[in-house]
Formats: C-alpha cells, sequence, structure tokens
C-alpha cells in the first residue's frame, strides 16, 4: 500500500471515529406530540370554537336551503297554472312570464347554495389550519426552551409517522423516562388554562367521582 493510499485510509477511518464519537455525544429527548397537542387547553379550545363556526354556517345554509325549496315550489305551481284551460290568454302569458322569472330565482338560489358551500368548506379549513399553527407554535415553543435547558441537541416526537403510516421512531427506551418531555410540557402549557377551558374526556370523568 502506498503512503497516498494510506493516508487516505487514516484521513477516513478518523472521521468515521469523530462522527461517531459526535454522535455519541448527542443528548437527545423524546417527545409524544400528538399526546401533548391533544392535551393542550387551547387544542379543546380550538376545536369547539370550529364546531360553533361550522354550526354558524350550517344554520346560514338550512336558511338558503328553505328559500330554494319555497322558491321551486311556487316555481311548480306557476307550471301547473300553464295547463290551466280556463285562463285566458293573456294570463298564460302572464303566467309564462312569471314562470321564467320563478325558474331565473331558483337558478340563483341553487348557485349562491353551491358558492356558499364552497366559501364555507374553505372558511373552515383555513380556520383549522389557522388555529392549528398557532397551537403547534406554542407547543414548540415550550419544547424548545426544555430541551435548551436539558441540554438536549434533538428532541423526537414518538408520535410522528412516515408517508407510507408506518411510526417513525420505531424503538425508544426513553419514553416515560427523564428524557421524556411530553409531561413536562403539558404541565407548562396548561399551567395558565382558563377555569372555563374544555377539559379532557379523563378530566371530566375524576370530576364526577
Amino acid at each position: 500500500m502506498n503512503a497516498n493510499v494510506m493516508k487516505r485510509v487514516v484521513g477516513f477511518a478518523a472521521a468515521v471515529f469523530f462522527a461517531m464519537a459526535a454522535q455519541a455525544q448527542t443528548k437527545t429527548a423524546v417527545v409524544d406530540l400528538k399526546k401533548v397537542f391533544d392535551g393542550y387547553w387551547r387544542t379543546k379550545q380550538a376545536d369547539t370554537q370550529l364546531k360553533e363556526r361550522a354550526s354558524d354556517l350550517e344554520k346560514a345554509r338550512g336558511g338558503m336551503v328553505e328559500d330554494y325549496k319555497k322558491a321551486n315550489e311556487d316555481f311548480k305551481k306557476i307550471l301547473d297554472g300553464l295547463n290551466d284551460p280556463a285562463a285566458s290568454a293573456d294570463e298564460k302569458e302572464k303566467r309564462k312570464k312569471d314562470a321564467e322569472k320563478k325558474q331565473g330565482e331558483v337558478r340563483e338560489l341553487e348557485t349562491s347554495i353551491r358558492t356558499f358551500d364552497e366559501n364555507s368548506r374553505k372558511t373552515i379549513l383555513e380556520m383549522q389550519k389557522r388555529m392549528r399553527d398557532s397551537v403547534l407554535r406554542d407547543i414548540r415553543g415550550v419544547v424548545e426552551e426544555k430541551a435548551k435547558a436539558g441540554g438536549y441537541q434533538a428532541v423526537l416526537d414518538t408520535a410522528a409517522e412516515s408517508i407510507n403510516q408506518t411510526p417513525v421512531v420505531v424503538y425508544t427506551s426513553l419514553l416515560g423516562g427523564a428524557d421524556d418531555l411530553s409531561d413536562g410540557v403539558l404541565k407548562v402549557l396548561n399551567a395558565n388554562s382558563p377555569a372555563d377551558a374544555p377539559k379532557k374526556d379523563e378530566e371530566k370523568k375524576e370530576d364526577k367521582k
């Protein structure tokens, strides 16, 4: 083996050694992001607000549907009147114009309902994303604070899934131990929760005992 090859082998071995040493010194923590997300009082509050908004939109849609049904019924009545043999030619012409006008009203209402449905879905999705991002910012902020305070270089989400819906973290011995930040993060997040904040099902059961 010539000198150049020897230098390359030694250099490669040294690089591997230092990389392994650096990896060994990395202090890692874990957090169950789903547990924290579901247990955070602001998540429950956001869910309640979303349901209330969706309910308001559904009520508004219900009113539009009732208007559509009434207009459609009126249109059918006018059509039935067109076949009345006792009606004069002038009356039939008037009813024909009324039918055309009512038909246009029915179509406008149909279009309005479709547009309302599209806008409602968009509104709910945007609201959901905005609230979710806000909650995640809170969580991430506390996780970062905990990580820095504990001297961790990395924090793994044990609830994360791959694109194939398989666990990203297949195994770790850190769950439930001192390096599991989940409960500590939740405690900080819920420390100043308002008295009327929505509670988890488990907490509601405890209150009834």
